[in-house]
């Protein structure tokens, strides 16, 4: 076990970070860099939207390199849909923080978030660029935080040491994401420190694992979007053995990675656009990984569940339903459904309870459903909101 402390992204050795207002937003934050004074081996994983925004498409090229260095994000304008120009506008972000910092543009990571089909204001861009290198700090991870936010209300970091072969590891993260939230990846963005010293293959494999159960496993609106990405930056400077293969220091690694990211997908979902409640899905009884997954994911991307938590109504028989048609094969002859610790269904047929009692437990900000199916081992838990009048105001004037 580890403990949280403060920092955010530059808690981790030898990453420092800045953030400006460059004009993209007005007079708020809307650029941030992260910058290692070390070399970093990287991981990432990317959109699976077809429709794939300038800076992804840099990110994906430049992952490829042995080494990374530094990450240019800005909020505001996603570069997307942008044709040529927009991707030579994303490359230029990349040349240009590498030519301030004195590095390879292969080196650099770029990634964008706001409103698609619009150019970059490249002046404004490369100013903030300029101001951000000149002003990275070893506290600037909080501003950097509140940098690529768009829709959200909060920003969402976290710091987390721990012990991993007699040394201290450190991990920061900070992320974005309040609307178009239901990956397959991560409708989001999300940057991950680490002083951890590890291979980069394995880290690669370490963070596809961790997606799996913390960031495709949240949902506020079904919609994926085209700049979504995670990236993980480890520079080695913890000093233990180097991970190589995966033994107990890996796993050691992948739990607290693990823990980091399902707090970052908490995070997300509580500020989810709209949101009234963090609903938590724990389901049980399945026999692999993409059966639970299309069940609890069909349960959340349900509008009828998600108004249904919304009213406080404890309409369970939309939770059956919506599994029933996940594409997932079950027995529903077997199903056991608890909302909070109130059985509503037992083996398939509804049962009599206290309405009171459930819209008590349904009133909460964090509700807890149960399934058990009945026919395997597995276990896995989602996180979805449910769906406000509010989500609807906040999307229908998003561009204005």
């Amino acid at each position: 076990m580890g403990n949280i402390i403060s920092g955010g992204i530059t808690a981790v050795p030898c990453i420092k970070a800045a953030a400006v207002s460059c004009g993209i937003k007005g007079d708020k934050k809307d650029l941030a860099v992260v910058y290692s004074e070390v070399p970093l081996v990287s991981a990432a994983v990317f959109t699976t939207n077809l429709v794939k925004a300038a800076p992804v498409l840099v990110s994906q090229r430049n992952i490829k390199e042995k080494v990374t260095r530094a990450v240019v994000v800005n909020s505001g304008n996603a570069n997307a849909c942008s044709g040529l120009r927009g991707l030579k506008d994303a490359e230029r972000m990349a040349a240009l923080t590498a030519e301030y910092l004195k590095l390879c543009p292969g080196e650099i990571l770029v990634s964008s978030t706001g409103v698609i089909g619009q150019f970059l204001p490249m002046e404004k861009v490369e100013k903030g660029i300029k101001m951000a290198v000149e002003n990275l700090t070893e506290e600037g991870g909080s501003d950097s935080a509140e940098a690529i936010l768009t829709t959200d209300t909060v920003k969402k970091e976290i710091a987390y040491r721990f012990m991993l072969a007699g040394k201290t590891v450190t991990l920061g993260a900070m992320a974005k994401g309040s609307g178009m939230i239901c990956p397959n990846m991560a409708t989001m963005l999300a940057f991950i420190t680490t002083d951890v010293k590890i291979s980069k293959e394995l880290l690669q494999k370490a963070l596809q694992e961790s997606v799996k159960c913390s960031y495709n496993l949240i949902t506020v609106d079904g919609d994926t979007s085209t700049n979504d990405m995670v990236l993980l930056l480890a520079n080695g400077q913890a000093e233990n053995p180097e991970i190589t293969e995966e033994g107990e220091d890996y796993q050691a690694f992948l739990e607290a990675l693990n823990y980091v990211n399902k707090a970052m997908a908490r995070q997300i979902i509580l500020d989810g656009e709209g949101t009234t409640k963090l609903i938590e899905v724990t389901l049980q009884g399945f026999k692999d990984y993409d059966t639970g997954r299309k069940l609890v994911m069909g349960i959340l991307n349900s509008n009828l569940v998600k108004t249904a938590f919304f009213g406080e109504d404890a309409n369970w028989g939309r939770i059956i339903t919506a599994m029933g048609y996940s594409s997932s094969n079950f027995c529903p002859e077997k199903v056991d459904i608890f909302l909070g610790d109130l059985q509503v269904m037992k083996e398939g047929v509804g049962l009599i309870f206290d309405e009171a009692s459930a819209k008590e437990i349904l009133s909460h900000k964090e509700v807890k459903v149960f399934i058990d199916l009945k026919e395997g081992k597995d276990k896995i838990t989602a996180w979805g909101s449910d769906l406000s009048h509010q989500y609807v105001t906040i999307n229908s004037s998003y561009r204005t």
